[in-house]
Formats: C-alpha cells, sequence, structure tokens
C-alpha cells in the first residue's frame, strides 16, 4: 500500500501535547496511572554507519516523545560489535542529531556498562538461567530447529553453575579462540519463538574496542546489552521498529532474570554521571519503520553503492542518508514536518517520495529568500537602451513576507533569459517570447522582439525593445500580457557550478526484481547534470548551506563542501512542482 500522507498545519518543531498515536497514548495512560512520574527515553544506533532518513523518523519519535511529556532523552551508541564500528560514524551520528534539532539528556555508550553486563552475566548462569556452550555457529544452526519443529538441547546445556563459572571467567581472561564458545540463555528449546531457543548472550571476539582498547576479549549481544542497557539508564519506554517484535520476550526476559532493581551490587561499579539512583522495568513499544519507493535503504546496499563507486561518498546528495539530504538541501524542519505527516503505526506502509518532496517545499517556500538565476542561457538584447546602460532595480527577497526584506539587483542592456522561455516557431499555449510578441521582464516591464540572430540552426540572441511607458509608476506598468520571464544582467552576473539532482532510481521499487534486475539496473541516469548557470551576484555572496528558491526554476542550496567566494555551487533540492507526477511516474 502507498500512501500519501495527509497534511497538518501543526508547528513540526514545536512539542504537541495534543498529538496522538498509540505510542503517546500508552504514554499518557502510564503517567495518569501513576506507572511512571517522569518519561525517558533513548536513541540507540549502532556506530557502524551513517543515519538514513529511516532513522529521522525514529529520531523525531525518541526526542519528541520526551520533549511533550517534560522527560528526557539519551543518545546511547550500542558499540557491542567493534569489528564494524568507527568513530567517524559516532561523530556524524552526533552531528546529524544535532541538525535535526534535538539534544540528548546524556550521552552514553553500551561499553559504559560492560562490567555490569559481566556480572549480570554471572548471575544468571549462578541462578541456573545461562551456560557455556561449545557448539559452533553452523551446530547452533542444526541444533536450533526451524519455525515447524521444535529445537534440541545443546550438549552443553546440563553444565554446573560452577563449570560454567570457570569457562565463562576463562573467556573473559582471553583463553579461548573467537567462536569456540558462547554464553547461551537457558530458555526453551521447543519455543516457538525462536528468538527464545537459547538465545546467544556472549561471542568470543578478540578485536579492540574503540572506548575500551583490548581490556574485553568478549562481547554481549545486541538483545541482551540493550535491554539491560535501558533498565541502566531509567528508560521507561523503550521505542524500536516492528523487526524487533518478535525479541521482546527476550528483552523482557532479560530485564526480569538478571533483575538490576534488585541486586545493585551489580552495578555498584558506575559511576554516578547521572544515572538514575534505581534501574527501571522498561516497556518496549513496537512501531513500524520508514519505507519510501524510489529509494533503498538497506546498509549493505547503501555500503555497495559507496564502494563501487555508483555515488559520490555517503553524503552524495542523492543518497538518502541524513548526510547526503542535508548537503541536498533538505532542512531539518521539513524532515521533522515529514516524520510528523507520515505518523506513528503498527501497520507498515510504502510513503510516497512525493510526500517528502512536498514537505521540503512546504518549508522553503515560506523560508527561502528568492533569487534570479538562469540554467540555459540565451541573450536578450534591448536594443532602445544605451549600449552602456546600467541600472539598479529592488526586488523583494520574498514576495509572501516583506520581513524579508529587499535587495538590489543590477539592469543593464544585455540579459541572460532561459532558453525555453523564447520559441521562434511557437507552439499552441506558449505564452512566453516570440518573434513579434510581448512578454513582461520580471521587476522591469514588457518587451517586445523584433529580430532573432541564428547561428546555423540555433538562435543565438533575441533583439527587443523595451516600452518605457510599463516601467515601474508609469503609465502602463499595469498593462497585461500574458507571460512573464526572469533574467539576469550579463554584465553582472556570475557564472555558477548548478548540480540538478533527482531521485537516485528511476523505478517505484528498485529492490523488486520480478524480471531478474536487481536495484542497480534501475538507477536514474539523470539523477545528476552539472550545468554552467548564470546567477545575479547576491546568490553568488551566499554562504555554505544557504538556502534559496531561484524563482521559476526551484529551490537550491549553496553547496555546503564546494561552494566559496569566487567558485559558487549550488545543488537543486527539490523542483517548484512534482515533476514526476506530470510525467506519470
Amino acid at each position: 500500500m502507498i500512501e500519501n500522507a495527509s497534511a497538518t498545519t501543526a508547528d513540526p518543531a514545536a512539542p504537541d501535547p495534543g498529538r496522538r498515536d498509540f505510542i503517546r497514548d500508552i504514554v499518557r495512560e502510564d503517567l495518569a496511572s501513576g506507572k511512571h512520574t517522569a518519561i525517558r527515553t533513548r536513541f540507540p544506533p549502532e556506530p557502524n554507519g551513517y543515519l538514513h532518513i529511516g532513522h529521522a523518523k525514529a529520531i523525531c519519535l525518541d526526542f519528541g516523545v520526551a520533549q511533550e511529556f517534560g522527560g528526557a532523552c539519551n543518545l546511547r551508541f550500542d558499540d557491542t560489535n567493534p569489528a564494524k564500528e568507527d568513530p567517524e560514524y559516532v561523530d556524524a551520528i552526533k552531528e546529524d542529531v544535532h541538525w535535526l534539532g534535538f539534544e540528548w539528556a546524556q550521552l552514553r555508550h553500551a561499553s559504559d556498562y560492560f562490567e555490569v553486563f559481566y556480572r549480570s552475566a554471572r548471575k544468571l548462569i549462578a541462578d541456573g538461567h545461562a551456560y557455556v556452550c561449545d557448539l559452533n555457529a553452523e551446530q547452533v544452526r542444526e541444533y536450533r530447529g526451524t519455525l515447524t519443529e521444535p529445537g534440541r538441547a545443546s550438549p552443553c546445556r546440563d553444565r554446573s553453575v560452577a563449570e560454567n563459572l570457570d569457562l565463562f571467567a576463562r573467556m573473559r581472561a582471553g583463553e579461548f579462540a573467537d567462536g569456540t564458545r558462547t554464553l547461551r540463555a537457558k530458555i526453551d528449546m521447543a519455543s516457538g519463538n525462536i528468538n527464545l531457543r537459547d538465545p546467544a548472550l556472549y561471542r568470543i571476539k578478540h578485536v579492540e574496542h574503540q572506548n575500551t582498547g583490548a581490556d574485553w576479549p568478549i562481547y554481549p549481544m545486541y538483545d541482551y546489552a540493550h535491554s539491560l542497557s535501558d533498565a541502566l539508564e531509567g528508560i521507561t519506554h523503550s521505542l524500536c521498529t516492528l523487526e524487533f517484535e518478535d525479541h521482546r520476550p527476550l528483552y523482557d526476559w532479560c530485564v526480569d532474570k538478571v533483575d538490576l532493581h534488585n541486586h545493585p551490587q551489580l552495578w555498584d561499579c558506575l559511576p554516578a554521571r547521572g544515572l538514575p539512583t534505581a534501574p527501571s522495568k522498561p516497556r518496549q513499544i513496537e512501531f513500524s519503520r520508514l519505507n519510501i519507493n524510489y529509494t533503498v535503504m538497506s546498509k549493505r546496499k547503501l555500503v555497495a553503492m559507496v564502494s563501487d563507486g555508483l555515488v559520490d561518498g555517503w553524503d552524495d546528495p542523492r543518497m538518502p542518508t541524513l548526510q547526503g539530504l542535508r548537503r541536498r538541501g533538505l532542512t531539518p524542519a521539513s524532515l521533522r514536518l515529514f516524520a510528523q505527516r507520515v505518523g506513528i503505526s503498527k501497520q507498515n506502509s510504502l510513503i510516497d517520495y512525493s510526500v517528502l518532496e512536498g514537505c521540503v517545499r512546504e518549508d522553503l517556500d515560506a523560508h527561502a529568500p528568492r533569487r534570479l538565476a538562469v540554467l540555459d542561457p540565451l541573450k536578450l538584447v534591448i536594443t532602445n537602451l544605451d549600449i552602456d546602460h546600467v541600472e539598479s532595480i529592488a526586488f523583494p527577497n520574498h514576495p509572501k513576507d516583506g520581513s524579508f526584506g529587499t535587495r538590489v539587483v543590477p539592469f543593464s542592456r544585455e540579459l541572460w533569459i532561459e532558453r525555453e522561455d523564447f520559441m521562434a516557431a511557437p507552439v499552441k499555449g506558449f505564452h512566453r517570447l516570440v518573434p513579434g510578441g510581448e512578454v513582461r521582464l520580471r521587476g522591469v516591464g514588457i518587451v517586445r522582439c523584433h529580430d532573432v540572430v541564428m547561428d546555423g540552426d540555433s538562435v543565438a540572441a533575441v533583439h527587443c525593445t523595451l516600452d518605457p511607458e510599463t516601467r515601474h509608476g508609469m503609465p502602463g506598468a499595469d498593462r497585461k500580457v500574458k507571460g512573464t520571464i526572469h533574467w539576469v544582467s550579463a554584465k553582472h552576473a556570475l557564472a555558477a557550478e548548478v548540480r540538478l539532482y533527482d531521485r537516485l532510481f528511476d523505478v517505484a521499487d528498485p529492490d523488486a526484481g520480478e524480471d531478474g534486475t536487481t536495484y542497480r539496473d534501475h538507477l536514474n541516469p539523470d539523477s545528476r547534470r552539472s550545468v554552467r548557470g548564470w546567477i545575479e551576484p547576491e546568490a553568488a555572496n551566499a554562504a555554505p548551506e544557504t538556502h534559496y528558491q531561484f524563482e521559476r526554476i526551484g529551490y537550491f542550496v549553496a553547496d555546503r563542501r564546494d561552494h566559496a567566494p569566487g567558485h559558487p555551487v549550488f545543488n537543486r533540492t527539490v523542483t517548484l512542482r512534482d515533476t514526476w507526477a506530470k510525467a506519470g511516474k
């Protein structure tokens, strides 16, 4: 099902106590019943890659719920798999969260709690709830069973507590090679939920960690570390996507069997550092993840596109990463608005890409100043002006908001106009400049074309006369003509590199593969074009990441990497209208 999310006029940047969805209703009930007096959430990314737009939905939910109910949200890095993690990703994630407009209450790492996890695992062993297993990964899969057949108990399942404690201590000491032993929970090998068939809690990995160095040759598994981290931090509502619904029984099992709340000796090794006075019993709640058409968000595929040179890096403006979207010119407010419009539900659905573009247009229409630019230039010469004629014309920076003020745009005898605004042999319905026809130059007056200069089969220039009676303040200023076009002064305009970005894929479901194709076969060849355009001087002076509407063309942003004085570079964020819908795609 493809959804075109309904519009809303609420400010997505502000906490909205009236916002309703099933998660917020649960939070309200928990507060009203007295189950919780304060709300605490967390955003727990693994630092093994860059965040993408799907994470933006989770960030807006985790931080938004905390804001709306006067609570707090932690940023916690799930750094339990050091072989795939990198400080580069840590820095990028922190930058992305701040860029989206959120501030965490506390910055945490799962590695902060490694000693607590180890002590808790020893408690599980002592209580008869965990054992050291010698089966290798292939054997574990063989013993696990299937969805229709129960699993079989490991030959190691009935080891004594003493033997398990000794083996686990030796795992901790680094005596055993990678993959030779695991610590497994002792739950139920016949459970209909395969996640409860004695899942691994620890594995051996002789890999240095970016925070703990070589201190730990064993690392906790995600389900175990995540649940205990939530409990330690006093998280009240642990929000995650639907694929973790089947993991919730294991999440609750870990919290209940370790019972940190009643065993402070497990966590008294931690410095205070703002931890709650006692751990909580968090409630995991699942919601549908964000799916958008014309996009892939599989981390594996994004990595492949970067490593194989199909895109220009993780911040390529065509990528769905937050770094890429930011460089494309999407704003934090537009992404927050998008998250709000998509909403929160238990139902998986596919959001149309136009919903995202619509949110971007709505935000930039209200907040982006206007500038003049010509991307496919055609020379227009006003023959009844002196050859040295130059004047300054005041233009509003935003036609819908006078608070933006005005700017001065230079005007001269020779101008650049868009080539598509002139047609030597006009078709029916064309209302711009034609031989012998009139058009209004934006902010100037009405010109009439009296001559066309050809260069072979191409139009090299058009010659026009300006009707002085149609200038601002003159009696004929309000004379009606059907077309109005924009321009820049050829004498004053500055050359700019303008990158015309579009959707990365040319089909709605690049992963479908029904005809044997893969997402690689559906890369849009027109997703990136670079042209040499001409921009008014005021635009060339913009700082990186300045947003503009280039009038009659689209919304653009000064590139945050390459734009510099003397070398303006602008990226197209989005067209003025949905060109894909018009093309029937």
